[in-house]
């Protein structure tokens, strides 16, 4: 089969028309029409070889929606037509003990939907049956695809951290992740705090889901809130003053993070030995914890907050990313 799509020939490059083919189908394999393809900051990241693990051409896009049009004689509970997204891994090998024990986004040999393969920017995209996930009936898909990187993104350390509806929690940095997060933990039923550095977006937040709005600037108004929070998530990639943000939590507390942080974080000892805190992080989440959070969204009506374009309009909504004008994800219409 031919695929048309769209490819980055070089670090940095626009994106331009790309053409492929795709090989035979293999057993286990599913061949996915796209009808949208979320457009996420590690797209650009892969873009601009940010990770030192791109190949090119390189076609992005991993927080694909779709229909499946083809299946391997092995596929596993899918058929034609029906309504799947992918997001960044498309397989794993699923013998190891990561994989057996459920937890197969630990994989080491984890296939990457845009690493050494091709993505979703284009109008078909494949993978492998276990990694492509039936989508619940009545869910947007306009506004699905970001769910399948940001949204499990944020939703795995709620699970994994064991948050109650009872907690008091704070998100650091509300941009494409923070915003979903905000909205998790609202229908969690916690009381949320929103840390943000842009004091514009107050009103916004609270709508979103955050009773409460805090200065991360603001050393006094970290301070007013010392010790009361049950878990903080990061969000940002940025160097931020770690301590003044594990001041804030209560004892046993935890700051876990899913920004990648590109400098060492320094974390002193002494502020999580006398309160028995803890630092962790976390990259996506399982399949079966994917398909639990797609119900749950469904539950709650929580999609991401999306500005679509279209497909061939790509280069457009890179450069609206890349300005920062993005609210809060953006999403592609094949």
């Amino acid at each position: 089969m031919k695929v048309n799509a769209y490819a980055a020939k070089e670090a940095k490059a626009q994106l331009e028309l790309f053409e492929y083919e795709f090989p035979d189908i293999g057993n286990e394999q599913v061949d996915i029409k796209v009808h949208y393809c979320g457009l996420c900051h590690s797209d650009l990241s892969m873009i601009n070889n940010d990770w030192g693990n791109s190949q090119y051409p390189l076609v992005p896009g991993h927080e694909i929606v779709g229909e499946v049009i083809k299946l391997g004689s092995e596929v596993k509970g899918l058929k034609v037509g029906d309504k799947v997204g992918m997001g960044w891994y498309s397989a794993s090998c699923m013998h190891c003990n990561q994989c057996m024990d459920g937890k197969q986004h630990l994989c080491s040999d984890a296939e990457s939907t845009i690493v050494g393969r091709h993505g979703g920017f284009a109008d078909h995209v494949r993978g492998h049956w276990s990694w492509v996930t039936k989508l619940p009936q009545g869910i947007d898909m306009s506004k699905a695809g970001p769910l399948f990187c940001g949204g499990i993104t944020v939703f795995n350390p709620i699970v994994l951290s064991g948050v109650q509806p009872t907690d008091k929690v704070g998100v650091i940095g509300i941009g494409g992740l923070g915003h979903m997060a905000l909205k998790f933990l609202k229908a969690w039923g916690c009381e949320v705090t929103a840390f943000t550095s842009n004091k514009d977006k107050a009103d916004a937040l609270k709508k979103m889901g955050a009773h409460h709005v805090v200065d991360s600037t603001d050393s006094d108004a970290l301070e007013s809130i010392a010790g009361s929070l049950d878990f903080i998530l990061n969000t940002t990639n940025v160097k931020l003053d770690w301590n003044s943000f594990l001041t804030t939590l209560a004892p046993q507390g935890k700051l876990h993070t899913v920004g990648a942080v590109l400098e060492p974080m320094e974390i002193p000892a002494f502020s999580m030995i006398a309160g028995e805190k803890s630092v962790g992080g976390s990259p996506l989440g399982s399949i079966a914890l994917t398909r639990k959070m797609l119900e749950f969204c469904v539950r709650h009506d929580i999609y991401p907050t999306v500005e679509e374009f279209k497909l061939e309009n790509v280069n457009e909504a890179i450069q609206h990313l890349e300005d920062g004008k993005a609210r809060f994800r953006v999403v592609l219409k094949a």
